[in-house]
């Protein structure tokens, strides 16, 4: 390996959104440095099947659904619609 060209690959501390933490090695910060995340698996819809909100920190949330707002998704909508396996052949 080159010397001087690769950054600094420390061990940090991470701070998980419900508040466990764990230590791992990183390029991020300083030796020592703690992360607090924002998002994780324990609190992101995509992985906890929706069953918590995301905290809208930074207005994005907000920004989509005011973008969408029109956009609706009900069953009443997707009863209306031909169902494509009981089509006639």
């Amino acid at each position: 390996m080159k010397k001087n060209i690769h950054p600094d690959y420390h061990e940090i501390e991470v701070v998980m959104t419900d508040g466990t933490k764990f230590k791992t090695k990183s390029t991020w910060g300083k030796k020592g440095d703690v992360l607090n995340l924002d998002i994780d698996p324990k609190s992101h819809p995509a992985w906890n099947a929706g069953e918590k909100k995301l905290v809208d920190a930074q207005g994005q949330i907000s920004k989509f659904e005011k973008k969408f707002k029109s956009y609706k998704r009900n069953k009443e909508n997707n009863a209306s619609q031909p169902d494509p396996e009981n089509k006639k052949k």
